[in-house]
């Protein structure tokens, strides 16, 4: 029921006003031209914790500690008798000392009585606050959401723009774009459930099904951070990628040995140092030129503040990566 409904009904003097008022889920006090209470509903007191008998007579703004004594508000509803004025949604935000800290939405009206014309001001409390924090909610998730679509769709740009395609088929620039789709994927979803991932897990996840079980890993228990879950995903996806392509893992009896400890490095920072080394593949040719995967690990490492090495020995790719290790 709607503030104006209320008042047509306690207008008319109806039988069943005070009933009705006392039945409603909002808060209602009806205020004498002294501005003390002449009546309150079953919800004013309940919602404030207040007997009837306490509060009857008593000024509306020396209620409990004081709590609706607001400068403005008192103003707003001191105008409503001389000036038949109504106040409509104005929003009170308290500390009250019963329930916490709340937000009223507060309507007022002059109400006449039928009986003797007298004059009332019929005043509604709209507890907003569980509203409010369910629209600050949605419009955060609403935000959180559109903010990682664009990230996506960057990520996306990003690696189609920078992949080579010279050489390559339409089906091979497919598989090769999707599979580097997927890991980033997929390390966004890790990132975005945990603050930090198990960097032994998080390699195998990053080789993937073709070289798991190929997959040798050594070093102690590290947490990579959430922040930086997805570049280093990348990272060593593009080197099994290489290695599944033209190392190790194109051969069946090709091996991934996987390395890493944490060292003292510049400036008394800790370093994770991961040694990545292709063995019983073929035999490994230096490129003729930077391609895309290179240039990823490299920038990727420089992102993370670390270095990368890259030795394209004979007998298989060996690389040692160097990335700051963050205390978690």
């Amino acid at each position: 029921m709607m503030l104006e409904d209320l008042y047509r009904l306690l207008r008319s003097g109806h039988v069943q006003a005070q009933g009705v008022v006392d039945t409603m889920t909002q808060a209602i006090i009806v205020l004498d031209q002294n501005l003390c209470v002449s009546t309150a509903n079953n919800a004013f007191l309940k919602t404030f914790s207040l007997e009837r008998d306490d509060i009857l007579g008593e000024s509306f703004f020396d209620l409990g500690n004081g709590q609706w004594d607001i400068a403005e508000l008192r103003q707003l509803i001191a105008a409503v008798i001389p000036k038949a004025a109504a106040v409509i949604g104005y929003e009170v935000v308290h500390d009250f000392p019963t329930i916490g800290r709340r937000t009223f939405l507060v309507d007022a009206r002059r109400l006449v009585h039928p009986d003797d014309n007298s004059t009332h001001i019929l005043v509604l409390f709209d507890d907003v606050t569980e509203r409010q924090r369910h629209d600050a909610e949605k419009d955060f998730i609403v935000s959180e959401t559109r903010h990682r679509m664009r990230n996506l769709f960057a990520i996306v740009r990003s690696l189609a723009m920078h992949m080579d395609a010279e050489d390559l088929t339409g089906i091979d620039y497919r598989d090769r774009f999707l599979g580097r789709l997927e890991v980033t994927l997929h390390a966004q979803e890790i990132a975005a459930i945990n603050e930090a991932s198990d960097f032994k897990t998080l390699m195998r996840q990053s080789v993937g099904e073709p070289g798991m079980d190929r997959l040798l890993c050594e070093g102690p228990v590290v947490q990579v951070p959430g922040s930086e879950i997805v570049p280093v995903s990348m990272m060593f996806h593009e080197l099994a990628t290489n290695a599944l392509k033209y190392g190790a893992l194109s051969v069946p009896d090709g091996k991934l040995h996987v390395q890493w400890s944490l060292e003292d490095g510049p400036r008394s920072r800790l370093y994770l140092v991961c040694h990545w080394r292709e063995t019983g593949g073929p035999e490994v040719v230096p490129p003729k030129r930077r391609g895309y995967g290179t240039e990823l690990i490299e920038g990727t490492s420089r992102h993370l503040g670390g270095t990368v090495e890259l030795n394209f020995d004979p007998k298989g790719l060996a690389a040692i990566i160097k990335l700051p290790w963050k205390r978690l």
